[in-house]
This record gives C-alpha cells, structure tokens and sequence, in this order.
C-alpha cells in the first residue's frame, strides 16, 4: 500500500513538473478562435523577424493562429494597436511616450498600454563608405530618407537634424522605409538614410556585405539638446567596431523599444503573451540576437507608458 501512494506521489509530481514545462496546453479563457496580428515593421528590419518568430511560438504554445504584419514602423503599430488591427506591436519609447501624451504625430492620446521594455535602439545614419559625406550637418542639400512616413524614424531624424542645426526641409526626403533604403542606395538613388533598430540590423547588414557603409556620429550634446526638448527618452550610445564592417565604433544614441497593446487587452491574454515571450527568449535570440536583451528586472520600466494591468500582475507573481 505504501508502494503504491509513493508510486502515485511520485507520478503527480511527475505530472506536475510536465505541466510546468508545457503548461499543459492551457491559455487564458479569453482567448478565441480569430486570427490574431502583431504590427511589425519592414521585412528587413529587426521588428519584423522578432515579431515572426514571437507569432511562431505564441501559435503553437498556446494553440491560436497569430501572424506578423508589415507596418511602417512605430506610429503605424501604436496606430494599429489603438485600434484593435492589431493584438500587439513593437514601438520605439520616444513615439510611444508621444502616443500616450497626444503630442508629436498623434493628434490625441492613444490609450495603449506596455508589456516589456524589449531592447535598446540605435539610430543609424547611414552612408556609403565612400561618401564625401562626413557628418550630420552635410546632410542639408543631399537626398536622405528620413523613414516611411508613419514611422519611428522620422520622428527620431527630424529630431537629430534640428539639434544638429540643419532644417529638415533642406533635406531631399524620398520617405522610404528600410528595404526601399538599401535598394535606393545599392542604386545610387539616395545619399543616405536613417534607421533606427537593434544591432544588427539583417537588412544593413546585407548591404554592407555588398557595399561598404559608415556611420555618421551624432555628438552626445546633440542627444542633450533632444532630451531637453522631448521626452528624455534617449541616451549617448556606441556602435560597437565590427558591426556591418566599421573599422572603428561609431557614436550615436539609443532610445528603448517596447512591447505593446491595447488597454482593453484582457488581463489574462496579456499574461500568456507575456509567459509565452519570456519562454521563448533564447530560442528567439538564436535568429534575432536582440531578444537576448529581454530582462524580467528591466523589462517593467516602460514609463511614462502605463505597464497593461495584466502585465503589472504577471511581473509582480514573478516576485512572490
């Protein structure tokens, strides 16, 4: 008789750790059979490989259908968010502070909410390696992408070149997204563009291995005179040597990217997600290193983006 009651003791605990590991295939209740759409970005750019594979793990872990859409980029996926087009979506902090204070591109307040803090981005001014472009002020007169319209990136560059003295009417702007940047410039269409993304970013990467690129700096009094005048979202930061082929690192800034959702998102829909993310960090890292840098002690700082309820509960069960 004892045998068998520690036989059975033995075959819940079993069963108890399988369902730790799998959570036994359950899911909130307030999940249902649509199709779900994370806002991602261009297809060559670190938002939308995230978010492919984010979509590939949530799908089988918790048996739904999720797919990653392209977007322009930021303002398009909190845009996208708000209005329930999409269940989640990545944006950089600095748009996302403006879409919940009303300000910048968005003429009212948008009333979304954060999962994680993700990453960190840089902003990349990009150049071919032999351009007679050397720094951000020649960029007045010349043929420059500021990014899709709709996007992050022109948000963050027209903010760069006010700072660095060059009116941003002076800059031819064809308003391409990432992948038409790269083609534009492998034709020798554009001067430059920027980007704002994790390190590195597939698609510059790609180019670089075909056409030598460089970075224009962007001076730290620069990101000062930004935060002064925005939301002090951004901070000095160093492209590291090595990337895309730099011979030496290239000075920057760098703003943090959140996960983030509609307000009206149930509780329990945002805790799965947020379960199923964390799972899934490494095996995600190993095709988008920058998901690497998903950390449970960082990842509540998204403000002034009020973390979603369901978010605030998971990260505080975490801690009990």
């Amino acid at each position: 008789m004892i045998v068998a009651v520690r036989r059975a003791a033995a075959g819940f605990v079993a069963l108890a750790v399988l369902c730790a590991l799998t959570a036994c295939g359950q899911r909130a209740s307030e999940w249902t059979d649509d199709a779900y759409v994370i806002a991602g970005g261009g297809p060559t750019g670190v938002y939308f490989e995230y978010g492919s594979r984010l979509a590939e793990e949530l799908s089988d872990s918790l048996d739904i259908t999720m797919a990653v859409e392209e977007t322009a980029g930021s303002v398009d996926n909190l845009l996208r968010v708000e209005s329930g087009d999409a269940l989640i979506g990545f944006a950089q902090g600095d748009a996302a502070a403006d879409a919940v204070s009303g300000t910048g591109a968005f003429d009212e307040p948008l009333d979304v909410r954060a999962l994680a803090r993700l990453y960190d981005e840089y902003v990349q001014v990009v150049v071919r390696g032999d351009s007679e472009i050397e720094d951000i002020p020649d960029l007045a007169g010349r043929t420059i992408s500021l990014g899709a319209e709709n996007s992050g990136v022109t948000v963050i560059a027209t903010r760069v070149l006010d700072a660095a003295g060059v009116d941003d009417a002076s800059v031819r702007n064809p308003q391409l997204d990432l992948s038409a940047s790269i083609q534009a410039m492998e034709r020798g269409e554009i001067d430059g563009f920027f980007w704002v993304g994790g390190l590195p970013t597939p698609g510059i990467a790609e180019l670089a291995e075909k056409t030598p690129v460089r970075l224009l700096p962007i001076e730290q009094d620069w990101v000062n005179d930004v935060n002064d005048h925005y939301s002090h979202a951004y901070r000095p930061a160093d492209v590291p040597a090595g990337t895309y082929g730099l011979a030496t690192s290239a000075s920057t800034m760098a703003v943090p990217n959140y996960l983030v959702t509609a307000s009206s998102t149930p509780d329990g829909v945002a805790r799965d997600i947020l379960a199923g993310l964390f799972d899934a960090r490494l095996r995600i890292a190993a095709a988008v290193p920058a998901a690497a840098l998903l950390d449970r002690r960082s990842a509540i700082f998204t403000g002034p983006v009020p973390l979603h309820p369901g978010a605030a509960d998971y990260y505080r069960d975490l801690r009990g």
